[in-house]
């Protein structure tokens, strides 16, 4: 009995012995005898779709008008492209999520600028005692801001300290204490890799000189309902569109291009602080940003060819006669498609990718600059034409593309070809966004 216990006890030995050998071989193996072996990168899961989005796969169609279309035949050629693949958003950005943006703004210069970083917001962190060391903003502390902006539970000195984030004087309406909107800026800093490109070789240019920097005041501009439309009765849309509950789930309009910009931008940064607080790698997803004009062309056929609407059929009624779409109907019946503004953004049956109102609802931003004659000179491989204008550039060079069509536009704008365009520094009463993050491979299918 003594004998075999000993005996099995030198074959666990021996078992151990011929693991660790075989660990060792195998990493000598991986490193030795001045071999190529690379470096790996930690494996990240690439088929997880973020959520609120929809994966819409590489492809090739045809941009552009349709060849019944004779009034822009001669300016706006048809052009086979190629797009890769892409995640976007299934619905436009709605007031709730845009409000998300906002009130994170608000509340991290409420406690940079006048909390002085107070530590119960502040993150614990190793060297955080040391003189100069830098304090981030816990966020999980934070909370939806209520900590911050009650009164309750003796936060009357935390309040006092806030006074001057409300309107002052002449400027405070029955002795509110209102946030002054005209604070909420958000700076930031990301590389024009276009620009990088056009310099490179240039060894008299500095790393600097690719930054994009931009401050940009980030509340929506809630006086377009007034500003848009002249003798119209729209004072409800303006003190409520943005706030009240009930349209938390519309989407988001009075945005310029330059705001829906900062959204990607601050859209991006945090993902990458929930992916650094869980020791993910930071481009572990790439970069949100607005979709090129081709991205949205395409996602809106849904995958279909010579599609004239995103629902696939030449005509915005179905079978049943209903209409199909958000937008103006005949000679102004606004009500006629079910809403006389916007609605819901999951309002009507989605494409065949999934993407909710993709024609209609509210017009669209995209990266792309716009000019008449793009589709001549463009690349059909992810095409897009930008440039960067500059304050003191003409107008003309401040020109961004709009898709979609809106509640307001007659059915010829709902068409997944039609182009138009926007300034970018302008809001509009109709026009929203949606973002769009580039898929990290060839194919969500393809397992490497």
């Amino acid at each position: 009995m003594l004998y075999s216990l000993r005996k099995i006890k030198m074959k666990k030995i021996y078992f151990i012995a011929l693991l660790g050998l075989s660990a060792i071989w195998s990493s000598c193996g991986r490193s030795a005898g001045g071999e190529l072996v690379g470096v790996r990168s930690k494996k990240l899961k690439t088929q997880h779709i973020p959520l609120g989005m929809v994966y819409i796969p590489a492809g090739t169609f045809v941009m552009g008008q349709t060849d019944q279309d004779i009034t822009f035949a001669q300016i706006a050629q048809n052009k086979q492209v190629t797009v890769q693949a892409f995640y976007m958003d299934q619905t436009e950005i709605t007031n709730s999520e845009y409000r998300q943006f906002v009130n994170w703004v608000r509340d991290s210069i409420a406690i940079t600028n006048y909390l002085n970083m107070d530590p119960q917001f502040i993150m614990k962190t190793k060297g955080a005692t040391t003189a100069g060391a830098p304090k981030y903003i816990d966020w999980k502390k934070v909370g939806n801001g209520s900590k911050i902006w009650s009164n309750k539970k003796g936060g009357q000195a935390t309040a006092n300290k806030l006074q001057g984030m409300y309107y002052q004087g002449d400027d405070k309406i029955f002795d509110r204490n209102e946030v002054d909107v005209r604070l909420l800026k958000y700076n930031f800093a990301i590389m024009n890799l276009r620009e990088a490109a056009n310099a490179r070789g240039d060894m008299s240019r500095k790393r600097s000189d690719a930054i994009l920097r931009d401050t940009v005041a980030i509340y929506p501009d809630t006086l377009v309902w007034l500003a848009d439309f002249a003798y119209a009765q729209n004072e409800p849309m303006t003190q409520g569109y943005f706030s009240h509950p009930a349209f938390d789930n519309y989407p988001v309009v009075g945005v310029t291009w330059r705001q829906a910009r900062a959204f990607t931008v601050w859209r991006t940064r945090f993902y990458e602080g929930y992916a650094q607080a869980r020791k993910m790698p930071v481009n572990s997803r790439l970069p949100y940003q607005l979709p090129t004009e081709a991205q949205f062309e395409y996602a809106a056929r849904g995958g279909r060819v010579g599609n004239d609407y995103p629902w696939g059929g030449p005509y915005i009624r179905n079978a049943k006669g209903c209409l199909l779409a958000n937008f103006k109907p005949g000679r102004g019946n606004y009500i006629d498609d079910g809403g006389a503004f916007t609605v819901n953004v999951k309002s009507y049956f989605p494409n065949d990718y999934g993407l909710y109102n993709m024609a209609g609802n509210v017009a669209e931003w995209t990266s792309s600059s716009f000019d008449e004659s793009a589709s001549t000179f463009v690349h059909d491989m992810n095409p897009t034409f930008n440039y960067e204008a500059k304050s003191n550039d003409p107008e003309v060079l401040k020109r961004k593309t709009v898709r979609g069509g809106s509640w307001k536009d007659i059915g010829y704008f709902l068409q997944n070809s039609t182009r138009a365009f926007e300034y970018q520094d302008t809001a509009k009463s109709y026009i929203g966004f949606r973002c769009i993050t580039v898929f990290p491979g060839r194919d969500i299918k393809d397992k490497g």
